[in-house]
């Protein structure tokens, strides 16, 4: 564009800003996507990371589809532009007396059957739980799309927003209010403990409400992680999304890419935007790192809230709460991804053979008892080392999607926890490789062809997801699930709504309400709060 005019500006070409800049041009805007690294995507990526095996590909730092909503697949036509899921049947747990414990989304008779090898209590409480727990989900997920109240606020319109809020939990009940309230200050132990007996049960409940996050298992508030998690439908029809996308997660940005291209949206890579520009409380537009001003009245901003507020703006144009809160933005983490080419599949012990079975197209997990996932880490957090013995949450995606590698070959994806989150700061090369040859070496208990059957590997850690994503802290879900980061404090109170203090700047990078996983709500809901303020000049 000649004299670089734009109706909207996106900041950040992750799957978020993506997803904005399509419904921006579909609204007919003259959007513009900008992207520092050389291709979209951010953390939802597909590479080719092997050297001397370039015809393996596989999802980089993301791993699985979250709860897109079906309004948003269709609305983009994502599927007509590529977007194919295969979900996910269950999870395995693997244990090193070659037994396992199974979970079958869809066949409760076959989980309890598994559960029962463990806990005959167990098994026949485990239909009640899933029952308690899709009942909260089922009020809690249509909250997803929701946009924050101001709680606290005077104002009428803030008020009636409030009571708005309220109504929609009104199917909790009383006793339903105090079950949401457990499960947002509870810890998943404590709240396992008051349903389940066996330790093993435990674990393979536990293990998702640690995914991502700088707590482990005894951590109040933990039991919501599990939640959010957990939820399945955000009012918006039946989500089917969790699973493997063909193609790697590079797979769902491409698309999302593709759409908002056909709609008009330009999209640019290998751009850094050096500065967000401001008048008088207003956004203007933005300064490239190549010094090129690109004029806008609105911008959205896609990427972590300390890059965006406390690097590409001058504090003194934000009020000083705002700042303070920005500040305190929690993103620490200990994850490290580990990937995989493998020769052959693994052949567990509780299920000998290394030809394709259910078990190798579900979860795989590292995670015998919830101890097990505490010392993990405690082995980061009081004694600032990386884990002896990781939690993983492991998929082999080239199960479902043979495209990923050649006939025989699979990628075996791991995200694994923990590392001290300070290092952030440095690569810790050495401490890294070491951490994955422990961790390699437990799937080998557990699969004894494991280690033989490793072709090569990638570990990125803390540091890396910093470094190559913009990810602070290496957090994926630039900040943490705490409950003072949650609803409408996220990411600070008074601001939740993806509307920020500068007139015509929103924000809508997972830090936000709903972010957290790859489903695009941040990068709708900042587009809808931009069309609710009469913000875009439509220009078709």
């Amino acid at each position: 564009m000649k004299n670089g005019a734009y109706d909207a500006i996106v900041v950040g070409g992750g799957h978020n800003g993506l997803v904005s800049g399509a419904y921006f041009a579909r609204a007919g805007a003259r959007a513009l996507v900008l992207e520092a690294r050389d291709r979209v995507g951010g953390a939802a990526d597909t590479s080719a990371p092997f050297a001397e095996h370039p015809e393996i590909k596989l999802s980089t730092y993301s791993y699985v589809m979250a709860v897109m909503p079906p309004t948003l697949i269709r609305e983009l036509e994502l599927e007509r532009h590529g977007y194919r899921v295969a979900p996910v049947w269950g999870v395995t747990h693997p244990l090193p007396d070659g037994r396992a414990i199974q979970t079958f989304n869809h066949d409760p008779q076959r989980t309890a059957q598994s559960l029962a090898q463990f806990s005959k209590r167990d098994a026949e409480t485990y239909a009640a739980w899933s029952r308690w727990l899709r009942g909260v989900g089922a009020v809690l997920g249509p909250l997803l799309l929701q946009v924050p109240p101001r709680l606290g606020s005077l104002a009428f319109g803030d008020l009636f927003a409030q009571a708005q809020t309220a109504w929609k939990l009104r199917g909790l009940g009383a006793r339903g209010v105090a079950d949401l309230t457990r499960l947002f200050t509870m810890s998943i132990n404590d709240l396992l403990d008051a349903w389940f007996e066996s330790e093993e049960v435990k674990a393979t409940i536990a293990a998702g409400a640690v995914i991502g996050t700088w707590s482990g298992p005894a951590a109040p508030g933990t039991a919501y992680v599990l939640l959010h998690h957990a939820i399945s439908d955000v009012g918006d029809g039946a989500m089917e999304s969790w699973g493997y996308p063909h193609g790697g997660m590079g797979a769902v940005s491409e698309a999302i890419r593709r759409s908002a291209e056909e709609a008009g949206c330009e999209v640019r890579t290998a751009t850094r935007v050096a500065k967000i520009l401001t008048r008088a409380g207003r956004v203007q537009g933005v300064v490239l790192e190549s010094g090129e001003e690109l004029r806008a009245p609105v911008v959205v901003s896609a990427i972590h809230p300390q890059i965006a507020f406390l690097q590409l703006l001058e504090r003194d144009e934000l009020p000083g709460e705002f700042v303070e809160d920005i500040e305190r933005w929690k993103s620490r983490s200990g994850t490290v991804k580990i990937n995989l080419a493998l020769s052959e599949l693994p052949d567990f012990r509780f299920a000998p053979g290394s030809q394709l079975q259910q078990h190798h197209t579900g979860s795989l997990n590292l995670c015998f008892s919830p101890r097990y996932i505490e010392r993990a880490f405690q082995d980061a957090h009081i004694d600032g080392m990386a884990a002896t013995a990781p939690f993983v949450e492991g998929t082999i995606p080239s199960t479902l999607d043979p495209g990923l590698a050649p006939q025989g070959v699979h990628v075996f994806s791991m995200f694994s926890q923990w590392v001290p989150h300070t290092w952030n700061a440095a690569p810790h090369r050495e401490e890294l490789e070491a951490y994955a040859d422990r961790t390699i070496d437990l799937y080998t208990q557990l699969a004894p062809n494991f280690r033989r059957a490793v072709i090569d590997r990638q570990v990125l850690g803390p540091y890396e997801m910093e470094r190559d994503l913009g990810m602070l802290g290496g957090n994926i879900f630039h900040g943490e699930l705490s409950l003072d980061q949650l609803f409408h404090m996220r990411p600070a109170p008074g601001y939740a709504d993806y509307r920020t203090p500068i007139r015509g700047l929103y924000h809508a990078s997972s830090a936000t309400h709903a972010g957290g996983g790859v489903n695009g709500i941040p990068g709708l809901q900042a587009f809808r709060q931009a069309q609710r303020d009469r913000a875009i000049r439509s220009r078709s």
